[in-house]
């Protein structure tokens, strides 16, 4: 997972917040990585830690890995 298809996936996915702790808290933070499941999601921000999988990226529409 240490390789990304673009910049703005990289970006997204490597995202860290200086004020929230939690990626579910922050608006900012986009992508969520399962580093366990090697998965990708989306996040759902509606004050709970949702997140939907993709299988492709939102930007450039490659396949994830």
């Amino acid at each position: 997972m240490k390789d990304y298809c673009c910049e703005e996936m990289e970006y997204h996915a490597t995202f860290s917040c200086d004020v929230h702790h939690h990626p579910f808290d922050c608006p900012d933070q986009l992508i969520y990585v399962d580093k366990d499941n090697e998965a990708y999601g989306l996040i759902i921000h509606d004050g709970g830690s949702s997140a939907i999988t993709i299988k492709f990226c939102p930007w450039c529409s490659s396949k994830l890995k």
